[in-house]
């Protein structure tokens, strides 16, 4: 297919100028055109004017300087679609640039690409990582302030660097339940990401933890309570069974995803090890047996705060449970690990229910069979960012 142009681009937004005369783009145009619905199908038209967000429009010269023309000593992250690259701008401020790669110019990832800028573009939450702006000449490019400490999966896989201390992998756990909290039932539209996992995870200066990567993540309306999606598409290790078995998605996939998320940070594993055997399937008889302790990563050395320990773990427990209709949701997430004595009663599953989650967790999963280090889209398999 043609690249879309920047003509046509431009068609998708409305130009306007803020005070200083700086160009902003904003996502809201008053056109009523198809393209526009595309990337906001789901908007409440009656929402004030001074509350619908606002990015600066970038041209593609202020990014090739900033990234000294997208050399690759800048490249911080690719995938399947897009790379990213570290750049700085003339007033100083570091960024991260998205650019949508020659090789992914075809109508559905353009399609992806814009609909990570409407669904991004109106998040605000310090655990969400915020759009600075956009470029759409000579590609399409999305701006980004620069998260100086990369992403938690290299921060907890790189063997060159030291274990991280129990207290910021809490802080990290706490933070990045806080921003799946505000897109679930926070955010004035219900986001569902679709890819929740430590590489989309990026992290500030001072540990805090910002969700990034929104171009799987869907809206979803408050009148319906879920999705049915095709093609599959997602991380192995990561996949909630409705999800990859029938296509199902609502937020408890999230959920699945975050108690996979939390399984890495506690142990310091990757989400799939090199025999294929996900990190769910090789915790879920230690969290069965209540042996937590051996779920910890063992550079820690026993240097972690017990029942910090045990509210983690219980909470993975509960949201990589195969029924989706037994998880909790990312509010009774957060009251598991922050609040209170755990009331473990409360979700006791009846026992056919407890017979067919071990029944369901004795079979191999579906990803093993294939290369954990790829997203997935049946029938196809493909990259994501």
């Amino acid at each position: 297919m043609k690249y879309i142009r920047t003509n046509s681009l431009k068609r998708l937004f409305s130009l306007k100028r803020k005070g200083s005369g700086e160009q902003v783009l904003s996502p809201y145009g008053e056109e009523n055109n198809e393209s526009l619905k595309t990337v906001v199908q789901h908007e409440e038209q009656k929402e004030e004017r001074s509350e619908r967000p606002t990015w600066k429009c970038f041209s593609y010269e202020e990014l090739f300087d900033a990234t000294n023309g997208f050399r690759a000593e800048n490249l911080v992250g690719k995938g399947g679609y897009a790379e990213v690259y570290k750049g700085k701008l003339k007033d100083g401020e570091e960024i991260a640039v998205k650019r949508l790669t020659k090789t992914s110019r075809d109508e559905r990832k353009e399609k992806e690409f814009l609909t990570e800028i409407g669904t991004i573009g109106h998040a605000r939450h310090p655990n969400v990582l915020s759009l600075t702006g956009c470029c759409i000449d000579n590609g399409l490019y999305l701006v980004f302030e620069l998260s100086s400490r990369g992403s938690i999966a290299s921060l907890l896989h790189d063997e060159k660097l030291p274990p991280v201390d129990w207290k910021t992998r809490h802080k990290i756990a706490v933070g990045t339940a806080r921003g799946l909290h505000y897109l679930h039932k926070g955010c004035k539209r219900r986001i569902i990401h679709r890819d929740i996992k430590a590489s989309n995870i990026l992290l500030t200066l001072d540990f805090e933890p910002q969700i990034s990567d929104f171009g799987l993540a869907k809206w979803l309306p408050s009148q319906w309570t879920h999705h049915s999606i095709a093609p599959i598409e997602g991380t192995f290790g990561h996949l909630a069974p409705e999800y990859y078995l029938h296509g199902v998605v609502d937020e408890k996939t999230d959920v699945f995803a975050f108690g996979v998320f939390l399984l890495e940070v506690i142990s310091g594993r990757k989400p799939v090890d090199g025999s294929h055997q996900s990190l769910h399937s090789w915790a879920k008889p230690i969290l069965n047996e209540g042996e937590i302790e051996k779920l910890v990563d063992p550079r820690l050395e026993g240097a972690y705060d017990v029942t910090q320990l045990k509210r983690l773990a219980f909470a993975a427990s509960l949201c990589i449970r195969a029924s989706s209709t037994w998880r909790p949701t990312m509010s009774e997430v957060l009251e598991v690990m922050e609040e209170g004595e755990i009331d473990k009663e409360r979700w006791k599953m009846p026992e056919e229910e407890e017979e067919q989650e071990e029944e369901f967790w004795g079979f191999e999963d579906l990803e093993y069979e294939y290369d954990s280090s790829f997203s997935m889209s049946l029938p196809d398999s493909i990259g994501s960012t």
